[in-house]
């Protein structure tokens, strides 16, 4: 009997390359491989237990992100965070659970495994904030939204989670994985206006 061969994970993006492709100098949108995700709540000597666990101190101020080795936390509510694994054996999805989970039980804290609901995509270029603005109602300016600001908010008609990186040119956005497909369609329509201006 012939062997059934195993399945490989498909991007939900895959179908969308082309078009990612073939954006206006200016704006790039890259898709981000499969990552761990964790959703975590936590309050008093837990945090201390995240902190030592993670290296690097959740965020407690809203609507913010803080990098650390190999993941990004990002505060998403009173006592609650999303751990976003860089990639690579140390941010298997299950392995990035079980460590946090560990780490926060005798403080009555909380792991769980979310890598399935969202998709990153990396985006980048100096017209970035004009193309966003086009379908979001935050102000997008660089004296506001600046670097290490982490916001749920909308883009177009998806929910998102939208991250200013370090560099004023970069930001990356979280959508839910039934959404991202209409959301990258979105940018490749909201980005054509740069096509037609000879950007």
């Amino acid at each position: 009997m012939a062997e059934t061969p195993l399945l490989q994970p498909v991007h939900p993006l895959a179908s969308r390359l082309d078009a990612l492709a073939s954006l206006p100098l200016g704006f790039a949108v890259r898709p981000v491989p499969f990552v761990a995700a964790t959703t975590v709540r936590a309050r008093g000597a837990g945090l201390d237990a995240f902190e030592a666990e993670l290296g690097a101190r959740p965020p407690e101020a809203p609507n913010t992100w803080v990098p650390g080795p190999g993941v990004d936390v990002l505060w998403m509510g009173p006592d609650e965070w999303l751990v976003l694994g860089h990639g690579g054996q140390d941010t298997v999805p299950e392995e990035q659970e079980g460590r946090l989970r560990a780490a926060l039980a005798s403080y009555g804290g909380a792991a769980v495994d979310v890598s399935a609901q969202r998709i990153r995509l990396d985006l980048s270029g100096p017209h970035l904030r004009t193309v966003l603005a086009k379908g979001c109602a935050l102000d997008l300016h660089r004296r506001v939204f600046t670097p290490g600001t982490c916001v749920q908010t909308t883009l177009g008609r998806a929910g998102v989670v939208l991250l200013a990186g370090t560099d004023p040119e970069q930001f990356s956005v979280l959508v839910r994985t039934s959404f991202a497909a209409y959301l990258v369609d979105w940018l490749v329509d909201a980005s054509l206006e740069l096509t037609s201006a000879g950007v």
